[in-house]
This record gives structure tokens, C-alpha cells and sequence, in this order.
């Protein structure tokens, strides 16, 4: 009996125990956030000291973890200062952390995976999603503006529009010149269908060291683009909706109908004509402001849901985004729809699966093209409607200017719909196994269907508009694309030594075909958003164009070794062998090699004691890449009918049609390949407060693709030779500086500032020193505006050069233009020939911005937070097409006008109104202007409430912003915006671009 009792002593002595100790353990729960800005931190480790209990915050950096009373829990995370907290007994620990701003702790995604910064031995910038989610920008890229040297984002203002890219220089002139764009790992030409704020992170890869893993198409630098994913913890649900306007910026002001009229009877006097077209100048006052007729405050609003969560099985992201942009000419319109979801699996330890799709519906209301360059040109005497109701006629004698149009006729009789669906999906699974490997294994692709639809009804608004037949346009393009990948990675650390070796396959399938249709007398549906079918086959007309249907193939094999020895040298190297069936016989395959290596010096044993460097590293980097958008079957002869080529043949003779060869054609096509080097050094001081960096690169493009006009006489109908006839080089620098610090409890604050400094240069091309002249769009009389020639950059302007202005017939008489009037521009004989002619021509400047840069800057006190982002270019050339781009009676510039030559002494840097005549309008330095700009190109201001009002609301956060974008420009040149893009060859030439606006909005965000 006493055995009995004392063995159930002991065990009732034992349960106690047992309850004793798991009565010790808590459930403590609590927020992680950065001291400075109060954000969430997201990912944070919570770990219990001495164990390996952990845990992690989710999106709202909200974390729960089952402790010892009596524990320690450890925090740490990737740039902030490791913090011990002891529990206490307690069950709710909000704890905050310090950022360490030490760049090189930071983790950094890269080609297939991530890496360290301080392991990363080319040149990688990377911006948050949230710095672009900041912004008001439609499109993702145009957030990146003036954050990243080197990188040069060039905007188009119409809604849906995408903006054009550059990374270090122009460096393919035919094709393709974009860079690659890969979004969880799936390659695209555009990131269009994404919304800024599905965007966790975005990279930019800009040496050959880091893209040439993406060898094929990585000639113009890469994009990585990572999407939110969601993490372990309860749903969270968050709200970002902002709505607002857009302004019309730096307007330019145009001749009143006085002056205007003032102006014409110049133009008729200076040519003879009589008598004047208007009696009375003064009696038309100011006329008719077009540019208020017709353009509008447009209204923006931007609205998305999200959803996240997720348990240790399964994490879930979820997001809906609806956009309505009207365009600044009124009608234009442009609406988007898109949708983000993405789900992570792990069903056991060693395996993940998962998926991402991302889909886009976008429809738009188009406006002519054409209507900017007609609210230019219109006479301002012109009314929009006469006193019957009318449309005013500019071909009616006495109020019109003979040549142009009535603005509001072409956007009442524009009818053309565009509609865009796309999904782009990504499914992946990885595996891990024998401790150090990891395979992975993933498949996307893209889907889309675009479709535009032009109605023309039959009506009468003026003479020159108007239509007989009513007619239907459709135009019709599809892609499906996919991409097949596969890695195996082996990651191992051996004492001192790090080994990160990755082994991987890739399958690439892009088809793309087009389809356009045309048919007349369709009536009009007045119901839908699209017009009606077409009535029946045998009133269509299909074409299809051979160049638009598009099949391309790669292969790949790609290789890569990262290794680094006690966190001190770096090495990187890797290899990848692509093939494409853009290329063939010999040149099917490309090889793509790169090496880096690094050394972080404040690493070494002699540095341990210095004060001055918190980290210093120098890096390296040489890399081969290449690119294979290129045009399709280029080697393939072609012949074409000409009507105007007739021949006699036979007996009796009889005339018949003859045909052309179309191109001169090369016997092969090439890999087009950039070799480029790279060296880079980057650190901080002052504890991490003042942090640089600074790259030195030079990139050649090797056996560029470029077409090279032929003249006529060789018997072709065509004008180009397109072939590997170039050889082109980018050779620049990069600087970045910045500075962070946390002032007090209350305030913290940083400005960082960016500086790029591209040199473009042709090095060699077929045509060898003979000049390709380019640029003949919107340059009056047929003339061309550009020019290409070994030693210079690419598509620099090239004309005459304007000493002055002739102010008398003796003037003219003695001079070298005999044939010119008063009022004409005076061109330097730059060879002293004694004779003007074309080989007096100069070179005017270049439309590719030598400097780029850009200064952001973030400040927070208390419950408020300010953000401004400067930016801007210099040493740039715009010309100025719009002043001779003349046809008949066309309205001018008030700049114009006011200073304009109408007399002996009146001006002698401004011509005549005769500006748009033969000699006057040729290619010449008046045109040119510079193109340099400083704007703030974003201001936040936001204000989040205090916690303390949202907790009985069980609202977690509530911030409140209004944001200005481009509200201050400054610039010198004459037309409504000098950032002007265009096609390689005729880039920076202004014939009425799209107007720059101004964004203003306010928003909130909420989280519940």
C-alpha cells in the first residue's frame, strides 16, 4: 500500500510538473515596424533565444510565436539592428526596429534567384514597389523616372500609353530596342498589364555581368519585376483609391485671330498675292482659342482591392484594380481592369508549388493622332461653328487658312474603338533535396488578343472633311507566347567558403499573326461599345500581312557559379548557349559568357579598426549578351507589281505590268551581341548614414543590325539594306549618393541622388564615312532632319547653321544666297566655297541626353510623411518641327509672332512669316533647341491616423495622401514639352507630340 502511495505521489508530483511547465509558455503576439516611418515590416524572424522556436511577420508585420514566460525573443531582419526582447510574462510585444542603412546587408533579386548586395558583382539597382505605388503613374515604369542612373524613361501622354525605356544608351537601332522585361520569372517585351500596386520589387540589370544569364535578349539590360505574395497570419484586406485630374502644362500660346490675320497679309504681301486675304485684322479680336475648344481638365481615378493571408501550408494574394483615364482632348477616353492572383503551396517541408496569373481588360475611346498638329496650325479667325450651326470651314476664303482642318469636326467624326485582353500566367515547383540542392522547375506565358475598330459614317462637315461611303476598319492581333524553365541549384557553405552553383534549361515559343479586314457601307451601331459585325463577306476586304506573322523558337542552356571566401572576394561567372530560329545554318546558336568578381575591403583584418568606412567595396564585371529580336526571314529576296512599270513584249506587242525587287537583301543574318565592361566601387560612412556609389562602363554592340537607305538607281522600289553592318558603343558613368538618418524619435528623413552620363558613338558601319540621313517625319518639303555617320552618335541633327536674318534687298544681293528674300535666314558657308549648298551643313546637337538625373527625397515626422522626386536631362537636342511644318494659311506661335522679321531691324534671329518656304524651312539651327529639363516630378504628402482611433473600428491603418506629378517644369524650349521620343533615326523631333500634363489627386489606404 505504501509502494502504491508513493508511485502515485510521484506521478501526481509529475502532472504538476507537467502543468507547471506548460503553464509557463505564452502566446505572444505583437507588430514589428521601422522606427523611423511606423511602416510594417514584413518577413521579420522572431526566434526564441537558445531554441528553434521562430516565427515571421506577415504583410501588416503582425507576428504570433507560443514562448516561455521567462523567454528572449530575438528579432532580427535584413538591415535593421538585431533587438532582444525578453517576454515577461507578457502576451503583447509591439516592437520597432532600427534601420542599419548598411546597402550591402540588403537582399537583392537577381537572374534566377536572389543574392546579397554585398555578394552581387555587377551593377543592380533595385526600387521598391512601394516608391512606385507612391506615385500617380497608370504605367509601372513611368515611376522609375529619375530613381535609377543610367536609366532613361521616356513618357507618351496618351492614356493606356507605355512609356519607352532606355538602360545605359542606345544601343540596337532596328527592332526591338526595349529592354527584357521578366516578371516572376516569365519574359515579356512590356510590363503594360501590370498595376503599379501588385509590384513588390522591380531590378534593373545594367552590365553584362548580371544579364548575360539572359543572354538571348538581354542586349538592352534586363527588368526584373517581382509581384506581391502573400505570407502566413489572417486575411488582411486593403483598399488604395485616389481620384483626381490632369492639366496641361507649359501651354503654348498661339497667335490671337488679330494677330494671326496680321500675320497672313505679311505672308500674301512678302509673296506678291493681292490682294490680302483680310481687310480688317482688328476686327476679328481674339478669335477663336482652339486649344480651349477642344482640350480639358481630364479626370483620373484609380481604385484596388487586395486580399492576403495564408497558413503554413498555403499563402494567398489576391487583388482587383479598376482605372478610368479620360485623355486631355475631349472624347479620349481609356478604362483598365486588372486582376492579380497568386498562391503558394507547401504541402510537405521539402516541397513548394505555386502559381501567378495576371490578367488586363482595357478598352479605350481613341482620338486622331493627327488633332495636335491641326489645334496648331488652325486659324484662330475660324469659328467652330457658324451662326446656322455649320462647321466652321478653314477652305471658306475669308476666315479659314486653306490647308488645315476644323478640330471639332475631326473629333466629332472620329470614331475608333480599341480593346486589349491579356493574361499572363506562371505556374513553378521546387523541390529541395540532399540538404544543399534545390530544383525548380516553371512554365508561363501570354496570352493576348488586341482588336481596333475605325467607323468613318457618311457626312459632310467641310470641304476637305468629309466622307461619301461609310466604311469599317478592323484591325486584329494575337500573341501567344510561353517559356519553359528549369534549374538546379546547389547552394554550400564550407567554413570561410560560400558555393552557389546553378545549372538550367529554357524552351521559348512566341507566335504573334495580325489581321486586317475592311468594309463599306456598314451601318452604324449606335448601341455597345463596338460597332456592329461586318454585313457579309462579299463586301470585305482581308489582308494579311506575311511580316506580321510571326513564329519564333529558342533553346537554352545556361550555367552560373557564385563564390565567395569569409565575405571578402567575389567571384561570379557564367555561360549560356541559346538558340534561335530567327538565325540559322552556322549562326542558329550564341554563346554568352560573363565573369565578376568583388572585393569588400572593409572585410580585410586591416580595416577592422579604421572609423572613416561602414563598408567599401570594389567590383568588376565583363560580359557578352546578345539580342534576337530581329527581323524575320530578312535574307528572303522579294518582288513586287508596280503599276507606274510597264513593258512591251511579244509580236503583235502588247504592254504589261512589270515588277521590282523590293530590298537588297544580305546572304545571312547574325547574332547582334553587346560585349560591355563594368567597374564599380560602392560603401558608406558616417555609421552608415552617407552612402555612394560610383560605375565606369563601356558597351559595344558587335555586328549591330541596321538598315542603310539605297538609292533607286540600283532597281529597286525599296530604300533600305538591312543587315550586320554597325557597330555602336555606349560609354558613360553612374553616381549615387544618399543619405539616411533617424534624427530623433519623432523625425527621420533621406535624400538620395542619381546622376548618369551616356557618350553614344557609331564606331563603324557599311556605308563607312558616306552619312545615312534619317529623320523625315513631320520636316517640311520632304527634307531630312538627321544624321548617321561613323564618329558620331546615332541620329544627331544635321543642317544649317543660322548666322542671322537678311534685312534688305542689297543685303541679299551681296551676299552668297542670291536667290533669298528679305526675312530669310542667313546660312554659314562653313566651307567658304563661296556657294550655299548641302555641303555646308553642320552638325546641330543630338537627341540623345548626354545626363540624366534624378533627386528623391523621403521625410516623416510624427504621424506625416512628405516625398519629392526631382528629375531631368541635359545636353540634349530637340528640333522644333512644328514652326516650317507649313502647308498653307496655318496659325504661328505668339513667341513667334511677337519677334518675328517684318521689317529692316525688326529681328535678326527670327525670320518672316515666310517661314515654311523652301530655303527657309530646310534643316537649320533656328529649329534646334535645347532639350534639358529639371522637374519635381512627384510630391506626396500623407498623413496616417493614429492607431488609437482606429482600434475600436478593428481598422488597422488609415493613411490619407494627395499627390502632385509634374506640377513644376522648367525648361527653355518652345514647344509644350521637350521630353520627345520617336523612332531610332528620327527620335527628338517635335511635330506636335502629345501635350504634357499635370496630375493631381487625392487618396487613402486602408488596411483592416
Amino acid at each position: 500500500m505504501k509502494r502504491i502511495f508513493t508511485i502515485s505521489g510521484l506521478m501526481l508530483l509529475l502532472l504538476f510538473s507537467i502543468d507547471a511547465a506548460f503553464a509557463q509558455n505564452v502566446t505572444v503576439k505583437g507588430k514589428i515596424t521601422d522606427a523611423a516611418t511606423g511602416e510594417a515590416l514584413i518577413g521579420v524572424s522572431v526566434q526564441e533565444k537558445g531554441t528553434t522556436n521562430g516565427a515571421q511577420t506577415d504583410v501588416n508585420g503582425l507576428y504570433s510565436i507560443k514562448a516561455s514566460k521567462n523567454a528572449i525573443l530575438t528579432i532580427t531582419y535584413i538591415g535593421y539592428a538585431t533587438k532582444s526582447v525578453p517576454v515577461n510574462g507578457q502576451t503583447t510585444l509591439n516592437v520597432t526596429l532600427q534601420a542599419q542603412a548598411n546597402e550591402l546587408a540588403q537582399v537583392v533579386v537577381v537572374g534566377y534567384g536572389t543574392q546579397r548586395k554585398l555578394d552581387v558583382t555587377g551593377s543592380v539597382a533595385s526600387v521598391k514597389g512601394a516608391d512606385i505605388a507612391k506615385q500617380a503613374s497608370v504605367n509601372p515604369l513611368s515611376g522609375l523616372q529619375g530613381k535609377v542612373a543610367g536609366v532613361q524613361i521616356t513618357n507618351s501622354g496618351a492614356p493606356g500609353s507605355s512609356p519607352s525605356v532606355s538602360i545605359r544608351g542606345l544601343g540596337t537601332v532596328y527592332g526591338n530596342v526595349s529592354p527584357l522585361f521578366v516578371v516572376d520569372g516569365v519574359w515579356y517585351n512590356d510590363i503594360s498589364f501590370l498595376n503599379p500596386q501588385d509590384i513588390e520589387n522591380i531590378s534593373i540589370l545594367k552590365d553584362a555581368s548580371s544579364t548575360a544569364i539572359y543572354g538571348i535578349r538581354a542586349a538592352n539590360g534586363v527588368v526584373l519585376v517581382s509581384t506581391k505574395r502573400g505570407s502566413k497570419g489572417k486575411p488582411v484586406i486593403n483598399y488604395n483609391g485616389y481620384a483626381g485630374w490632369q492639366s496641361v502644362t507649359n501651354q503654348v500660346k498661339m497667335a490671337n485671330a488679330t494677330e494671326y490675320a496680321t500675320a497672313i497679309n505679311e505672308l500674301y504681301t512678302y509673296n506678291n498675292i493681292t490682294p490680302v486675304l483680310f481687310n480688317d485684322p482688328a476686327s476679328f479680336g481674339k478669335g477663336t482659342d482652339w486649344y480651349a475648344q477642344i482640350l480639358r481638365d481630364a479626370f483620373v481615378t484609380s481604385h484596388q482591392v487586395a486580399v492576403s493571408g495564408g497558413t503554413d501550408k498555403m499563402t494567398y494574394n489576391y487583388s482587383f484594380g479598376y482605372l478610368d483615364q479620360d485623355g486631355l482632348a475631349k472624347t479620349n477616353n481609356y478604362k483598365r481592369y486588372t486582376v492579380h492572383l497568386s498562391n503558394d503551396f507547401k504541402p510537405v517541408k521539402a516541397l513548394k508549388l505555386g502559381y501567378t496569373l495576371n490578367g488586363l481588360a482595357g478598352k479605350s475611346n481613341d482620338v486622331d493622332g493627327g488633332i495636335f498638329h491641326e489645334l496648331f496650325g488652325v486659324a484662330p479667325t475660324l469659328p467652330v461653328f457658324y451662326k446656322d450651326g455649320a462647321y466652321g470651314d478653314p477652305n471658306d476664303y475669308h476666315t479659314g487658312d486653306g490647308n488645315n482642318y476644323n478640330p471639332q469636326a475631326t473629333l466629332d467624326f472620329y470614331n475608333q474603338k480599341s480593346r486589349n485582353l491579356r493574361l499572363t500566367y506562371n505556374a513553378y515547383g521546387e523541390v529541395s533535396f540532399l540538404k544543399n540542392f534545390k530544383f525548380k522547375t516553371s512554365f508561363g506565358g501570354d496570352i493576348g488578343q488586341a482588336e481596333v475598330r475605325g467607323y468613318t459614317p457618311v457626312y459632310y462637315a467641310t470641304l476637305a472633311q468629309k466622307s461619301l461611303n461609310s466604311n469599317l476598319d478592323v484591325n486584329h492581333t494575337e500573341t501567344r507566347n510561353w517559356i519553359w524553365e528549369n534549374t538546379l541549384t546547389y547552394d554550400v557553405k564550407i567554413k570561410q567558403h560560400k558555393i552557389t552553383a546553378l545549372l538550367g534549361y529554357s524552351a521559348q515559343n512566341n507566335r504573334a499573326k495580325q489581321l486586317d479586314a475592311h468594309a463599306q457601307n456598314v451601318p452604324y451601331a449606335s448601341s455597345g461599345s463596338q460597332h456592329s459585325s461586318f454585313p457579309d463577306t462579299t463586301n470585305v476586304t482581308y489582308y494579311r500581312d506575311p511580316a506580321q506573322q510571326i513564329h519564333t523558337r529558342a533553346v537554352s542552356q545556361f550555367a552560373r557559379v557564385n563564390y565567395s571566401f569569409n565575405d571578402r572576394y567575389l567571384l561570379n561567372a557564367s555561360i549560356r548557349r541559346d538558340g534561335a530560329s530567327q538565325f540559322y545554318g552556322n549562326h542558329t546558336y550564341g554563346y554568352f559568357p560573363s565573369v565578376g568578381a568583388g572585393w569588400v575591403i572593409t572585410n580585410e583584418d586591416f580595416m577592422k579598426n579604421q572609423k572613416v568606412f561602414s563598408n567599401l567595396k570594389l567590383r568588376g564585371s565583363w560580359g557578352k549578351v546578345g539580342n534576337s529580336v530581329v527581323p524575320i526571314n530578312p535574307t528572303q529576296q522579294t518582288v513586287s507589281s508596280d503599276p507606274y512599270l510597264t513593258y512591251i513584249f511579244g509580236n503583235p506587242q502588247t504592254a504589261a505590268q512589270g515588277s521590282s525587287i523590293n530590298t537588297v537583301v544580305p546572304p545571312t543574318i547574325v547574332w547582334e551581341k553587346a560585349v560591355a565592361t563594368d567597374f564599380g566601387i560602392e560603401g558608406a560612412i558616417l555609421d552608415n548614414k552617407l552612402s555612394f556609389e560610383a560605375d565606369y562602363y563601356n558597351r559595344e554592340t558587335r555586328d549591330a543590325i541596321f538598315a542603310i537607305p539605297i538609292p533607286s538607281s540600283l532597281g529597286t522600289t525599296g530604300s533600305n539594306l538591312i543587315g550586320n553592318q554597325a557597330s555602336i558603343r555606349n560609354r558613360g558613368f553612374e553616381f549615387l549618393v544618399g543619405w539616411k538618418q533617424q534624427v530623433n524619435k519623432d523625425f527621420y528623413f533621406s535624400v538620395s541622388a542619381n546622376l548618369g552620363i551616356n557618350n553614344n558613338k557609331v564606331l563603324s558601319v557599311l556605308s563607312g564615312k558616306n552619312p545615312i540621313y534619317q529623320g523625315g517625319n513631320g520636316i517640311a518639303n520632304g527634307q531630312l532632319a538627321t544624321r548617321t555617320v561613323v564618329g558620331e552618335p546615332i541620329g544627331e541633327f544635321y543642317g544649317y547653321k543660322v548666322t542671322g536674318i537678311f534685312q534688305t534687298a542689297q543685303e541679299v544681293a551681296a551676299s552668297k544666297q542670291t536667290t533669298a528674300h528679305p526675312g530669310d535666314f542667313i546660312y554659314q558657308d562653313t566651307n567658304n566655297d563661296g556657294v550655299i549648298d548641302s555641303k555646308d551643313r553642320v552638325v546641330l546637337g543630338s537627341p540623345l541626353p548626354k545626363y540624366n538625373y534624378g533627386i528623391n527625397t523621403s521625410f516623416t515626422y510624427k504621424n506625416f510623411d512628405l516625398a519629392l522626386d526631382f528629375q531631368g536631362t541635359a545636353d540634349v537636342s530637340v528640333y522644333n518641327a512644328n514652326i516650317a511644318y507649313r502647308f498653307g494659311n496655318e496659325n504661328f506661335t505668339k513667341d513667334f509672332y511677337d519677334h518675328r522679321w517684318h521689317g529692316p531691324g525688326t529681328s535678326n534671329t527670327y525670320p518672316s512669316v515666310n517661314v515654311g518656304a523652301t530655303d527657309n524651312a530646310k534643316p537649320n539651327s533656328f529649329y534646334v533647341e535645347s532639350g534639358a529639363y529639371f522637374r519635381l516630378r512627384n510630391a506626396q504628402l500623407g498623413y496616417t491616423l493614429p492607431g488609437s482611433l482606429l482600434s475600436k473600428w478593428k481598422i488597422q491603418r488609415v493613411r490619407l495622401y494627395a499627390n502632385a506629378q509634374n506640377a513644376l517644369n522648367f525648361f527653355g524650349y518652345k514647344g509644350f514639352t521637350p521630353e520627345v521620343g520617336g523612332s531610332v533615326g528620327s527620335m527628338g523631333i517635335d511635330a506636335s507630340v502629345y501635350p504634357l500634363y499635370a496630375t493631381y489627386n487625392f487618396g487613402v489606404n486602408v488596411t483592416f
